[in-house]
């Protein structure tokens, strides 16, 4: 037969693509090759350079130019991702499509990798000694005057530095530089003294150095988790190694950054959807030639290559925003100790609230725990309290109880937060003549009131209407907001507490790039205010001021149909809770509900996270749900009900006899209907991973042959982390 190269191209099919070899140039496995492709053309990377050809040789194109002269993906990844693709059942050519940033699957040559770099002219130094410039300018040439520094090191120095310095380059006082990695020194700084807890932490995994080994890093919130992945990334550092730490949202990595940029005294490259994809293609590549020697990220991050890899962090371990929801649907933790077992360096999963699989772990013997209980600086431990509802009068959602107790936090000058997980002013608007309510057209849901814009929005498929001025089905002017967002509360409040600043911290007011840390950097003076929030303020956010927590809506957690809903209800309440009383001052937590007496919530009360999570792993065990079994989900969506009908029957005819397999469905999804689209969804079950995947590889194959899969948009998703 005649050897072929075979290549992996972005589509969503379950298959490789055969090519004969290009007229110049040897393309080698992990290199990016350009290809004619139906009527275009394609960038794929080559997984076989000596393939043999499964159909004749007449009827195969030939690659039309390799990019790279030398392989792009190195063996590891290229092993990690083809595995990667069989366990969560991806179409292979998305799973190699996501290692690469976008700038890197363009048919274009690889950036420059040296690092943007500013300094002073020999006039620049004049012109600060003879104090010329001022404000911004005055501010950028005293940044230079020790010596050149690198743009992202001004950028967290000095926040609007560039317009400074477009004004200084064209007065020749300023110049900009291209350094390779390590012409600029490391300028390390001194950590404070670990506790007894973070030591211990600290040297049971430096002992585990250069051998995989998964250890959870189970700290309660202010414990200094942070302290110790330092700690442990100086050691890897002191043996030449490169350190992934992943964080779950873009939101964390700035104030990570720059914390592991002062300690560290080194270049720390950032990979996340938010940098412009030029600044991402280039901290990727560094990792790939090993200069960079931190690499901080969010899910994707996953993907870097790490030739000198020495650790793995995965902090927050437990959050959902690890799994990918869509395309390929991989789990970043997961990924994280794929790769750290193939590069045999060991693995920290890190968080206050575990997750139970990561506990099922511990408990068989797959991971070793690691144990942070005491909070250092902190005076004593966060009191709890259940506030009772039932008897109380509401105003805007907010209890008497509640309100006195934002109002003595302000008397003390300290700050709360008052947490509701619901952007928006209200989750329903009513007429109160005719009992119409706004719902979304494509969702059959009731969309929710934001004031501010005056709009309609749903929040399941972004469909946005004006927000009427009488009611359209009785032409009423008695519209009623019901229920309270995060516009409503910040409203209640502003009025309750004129004198004080009440932030509102939500996906709203944080659209702009750099708008969640200037928020955040304000709060953190000593001054009174009032922070209401959704769960972007759940995570990692140090606010020392900050003494009181009040969780506003517990109850819409503690009666729902999903199986992990009291995990994730137990988990938010823990972490929201956990931003109280960080420093000095004690800190106290008020939780609002209807149903006061919920074992849930009392087990939060008498053993904290520990004890929630201990109950419900039992129950899971009882009731053999993950992580004692393990499931696919087969979701199905068309424009009608009826294709999805015929599908997931089709489908569940496919399965053939399920034998010890258990099955739920077919069944419409808890959401039937969504952004107009009618969904469906069929689940299989079964005791082990490798009995559920022998079934699942034939099983999805069969799927892909099924003419009524032509007729709808379907997906697998192996391990899901929610059912809808």
């Amino acid at each position: 037969m005649t050897s072929v190269l075979r290549v992996a191209l972005p589509v969503p099919l379950l298959t490789f693509f055969d090519y004969l070899p290009p007229q110049a140039g040897v393309a080698e496995a992990g290199s990016r090759v350009r290809v004619p492709f139906g009527r275009g053309e394609m960038v794929g990377i080559v997984v076989d350079p000596a393939a043999e050809a499964a159909v004749g040789v007449k009827r195969l194109k030939r690659i039309s130019e390799v990019l790279d002269e030398a392989p792009l993906l190195d063996p590891e990844l290229m092993a990690t991702l083809a595995w990667a693709a069989d366990y969560w059942a991806g179409a292979p050519g998305e799973a190699f499509a996501n290692a690469l940033p976008l700038a890197l699957r363009e048919p274009k040559p690889l950036p420059a990798t040296g690092r943007e770099v500013w300094a002073l002219t020999q006039q620049g130094r004049a012109a600060h000694d003879a104090r010329s410039r001022k404000g911004g300018s005055a501010a950028l040439l005293g940044a230079l005057y020790e010596g050149p520094r690198a743009a992202d090191e001004l950028g967290f120095a000095l926040p609007d530095w560039r317009a400074a310095a477009r004004r200084l380059i064209e007065a020749g006082l300023v110049e900009k530089l291209e350094l390779k990695e390590g012409s600029l020194p490391a300028t390390p700084a001194p950590g404070p003294a670990l506790s007894d807890e973070q030591a211990a932490a600290v040297e049971g995994v430096a002992e585990g150095m250069g051998t995989f080994q998964p250890y959870l890093l189970d700290g309660v919130t202010g414990s200094g988790k942070t302290e110790v992945y330092l700690a442990l990334i100086e050691k890897a550092l002191a043996a030449g190694k490169q350190t992934l730490l992943l964080v779950p949202e873009i939101g964390l990595a700035p104030q990570t950054v720059r914390r592991l940029r002062e300690r560290l005294g080194i270049a720390i490259e950032v990979l996340h959807s938010n940098l412009a994809e030029g600044d991402r293609a280039r901290a990727w590549l560094r990792a790939r030639d090993g200069t960079a020697r931190v690499v901080i990220g969010t899910r994707s991050a996953v993907f870097t290559p790490l030739p000198a890899a020495g650790l793995i962090i995965v902090d927050e371990e437990h959050d959902a925003s690890y799994k990918q929801q869509e395309g390929f649907r991989y789990h970043a933790r997961d990924l994280a100790l794929v790769r750290a077992r193939a590069h045999g360096v060991p693995v920290v999963l890190g968080s206050a609230t575990p997750s139970l699989e990561s506990l099922a772990n511990v408990d068989a013997g797959r991971y070793k725990r690691l144990v942070l209980r005491g909070r250092p600086g902190a005076s004593q431990p966060t009191r709890v309290q259940i506030v009772d509802m039932r008897a109380q009068r509401l105003d805007h959602g907010l209890s008497p109880t509640l309100v006195n107790a934002v109002a003595a936090c302000i008397g003390r000058g300290e700050q709360a937060l008052v947490f509701r997980n619901r952007r928006g002013y209200a989750p329903v608007l009513l007429c109160y003549d005719c009992g119409w309510h706004a719902d979304c057209p494509r969702c059959e849901r009731p969309m929710t009131l934001h004031a501010g814009r005056r709009r309609l929005i749903c929040h399941h498929c972004d469909n946005t209407e004006a927000q009427p001025a009488a009611c359209p089905a009785c032409g009423s002017a008695n519209l009623s907001p019901q229920g309270q967002g995060t516009e409503r509360l910040e409203e209640a409040l502003a009025e309750r507490f004129p004198e004080v600043p009440v932030v509102r911290i939500d996906r709203e007011t944080t659209r702009r790039r750099e708008a969640f840390g200037e928020i955040l950097d304000g709060l953190r003076e000593d001054k009174p205010a009032i922070l209401v929030g959704t769960q972007m303020l759940a995570k990692g956010h140090d606010l020392p001021n900050l003494t009181l927590v009040a969780i506003v809506g517990v109850d819409e957690g503690l009666h729902s149909v999903d199986f992990r809903a009291s995990e994730r209800l137990a988990q938010l309440v823990v972490q929201v809770a956990g931003r109280a009383g960080r420093a000095s001052r004690p800190g106290s937590v008020l939780l609002q509900t209807h149903h006061p007496d919920h074992p849930m919530l009392h087990g939060l009360l008498r053993g904290g996270y520990a004890t929630v999570a201990a109950d419900l792993l039992a129950e899971r065990r009882l009731l053999e749900l993950p992580p004692f079994s393990h499931q696919v989900l087969l979701r199905a969506d068309a424009h009608g009900r009826a294709e999805v009908d015929a599908f997931l029957h089709d489908a569940h005819l496919a399965i053939g006899e399920p034998g010890d397999l258990r099955l739920s469905g077919p069944m419409p999804a808890p959401m039937p209907l969504r952004a107009g689209r009618f969904r469906g969804q069929l689940l299989v079950e079964a005791a082990t991973r490798a009995r559920l995947h022998a079934f699942l590889r034939p099983w999805q194959h069969a799927l892909a042959a099924l003419p009524s899969a032509r007729k709808v948009r379907w997906s697998l998703d192996v391990d899901p982390i929610d059912l809808y």
